[in-house]
């Protein structure tokens, strides 16, 4: 059984999580700069082999498409371009930032740590992730 990708994708920033080796816990990997993702994540699958990706796909509250939709479905595309054999699942990521935040603040990190949105995008994906295998579970 491989591993499944979490992404919160940035047209800057990536954050990437990953499940254990039984897909039951999500937990924070990386964050990537954006124009070297798709490298990251064919090494991350030589050395540890990838099942398939989880994407975060930004709506607003109405269910439109937000500005960096579009930048998410044109990574989607790269994505299926260089791993055509495996599947990406979309998820709803909408509050994943907003969530991120708020569990920072409940586990004590200083403001300053917060600011950080290298750190609130890693934990973004490890949410988007987690979101999905307890929706997987729960078929």
């Amino acid at each position: 059984m491989g591993r499944i990708i979490g992404i919160d994708y940035g047209t800057k920033r990536v954050g990437v999580a990953v499940t254990d080796a039984l897909q039951i816990i999500a937990t924070a990997l990386d964050t990537v700069h954006s124009k070297d993702i798709i490298a990251f994540l064919q090494k991350y699958d030589k050395e540890e082999g990838i099942e398939s990706f989880v994407l975060g796909i930004p709506k607003k509250l109405d269910n439109s498409d937000t500005n960096n939709t579009a930048h998410v479905q044109n990574f989607k595309k790269q994505l299926q371009k260089a791993f055509p054999e495996k599947k990406i699942f979309e998820v709803d990521e909408r509050f994943t930032s907003s969530i991120a935040q708020q569990s920072m603040i409940l586990g004590g990190v200083k403001k300053k740590e917060r600011q950080d949105k290298a750190k609130v995008d890693r934990i973004s994906a490890v949410l988007i992730l987690q979101s999905y295998l307890e929706m997987k579970n729960n078929l």
